[in-house]
């Protein structure tokens, strides 16, 4: 597999703080790479920093020309605010290609086309003229990760994608994005406090606290004393 994304001593930080020290990973096509630690462990920052909305004050940040080309789709984490988002799921789902249109006035028919295979990928394409506020949690879940698929096609970055769903909107969602991933070959990078769920699904686990207290698989993360009190509940 080629890599992504990969980091070499990397810092990432504010204001001659940083938040993030010294992170060595690699993220592969195909992976499914969970990043999980404690509040305030710098995992936010790790995300707008691979993002590209914050430049590392350290270290080597090397970005895979594809992916410099197609750009990353992102899934916030919810405010209340996004979710009384006002617009129907058609549009919410094509505003995933504003950084392509550029310029333009309106959207392309590719753009559109590319808006209504997502919304066929992710099963919502009857939802189309429903306004987005009016959905329930698990559906807004889908509409989002279809903007962010019209965004890029080849990694996706979720940020704690599950807060706030109901139980058998988690599960359908794992096995959406379990889809994505496996079927489909989209790498996904998923910061999420789910220890019960994520650790089954990932192939690769980065515990963070400030630097890295944990980098491999989950397997090898459940015999370490980090990962056993995270697994334990902890942590949170």
């Amino acid at each position: 597999m080629s890599s992504l994304i990969t980091c070499s001593h990397v810092d990432f930080g504010y204001e001659n703080h940083d938040a993030v020290i010294d992170l060595t990973m690699e993220v592969e096509e195909g992976d499914y790479f969970c990043v999980v630690g404690a509040n305030g462990s710098g995992k936010s920052t790790l995300v707008k920093g691979l993002l590209g909305l914050l430049s590392p004050t350290g270290g080597s940040l090397v970005v895979a020309e594809e992916l410099r080309k197609t750009g990353i789709g992102y899934l916030p984490q919810q405010t209340a605010a996004q979710k009384d988002f006002p617009a129907s799921v058609r549009e919410v789902v094509l505003s995933g290609a504003l950084n392509r249109r550029g310029n333009r006035p309106f959207y392309s028919r590719e753009e559109k086309d590319m808006a209504k295979q997502a919304m066929k990928r992710l099963g919502i394409l009857e939802l189309e003229k429903r306004c987005y506020r009016e959905l329930s949690g698990g559906q807004q879940q889908r509409v989002l990760i279809a903007r962010a698929l019209c965004a890029a096609g080849k990694m996706l970055i979720l940020d704690e994608p599950v807060t706030g769903l109901d139980p058998q909107a988690i599960q359908d969602f794992y096995r959406l994005i379990r889809h994505l991933n496996r079927e489909e070959g989209i790498a996904i990078l998923m910061v999420s406090h789910d220890m019960a769920n994520i650790v089954g699904q990932a192939n690769k686990i980065l515990h963070l606290h400030q630097s890295v207290v944990f980098y491999g698989s989950p397997e090898e993360y459940g015999r370490t004393k980090a990962g056993q009190e995270f697994l334990g509940g902890g942590i949170v």
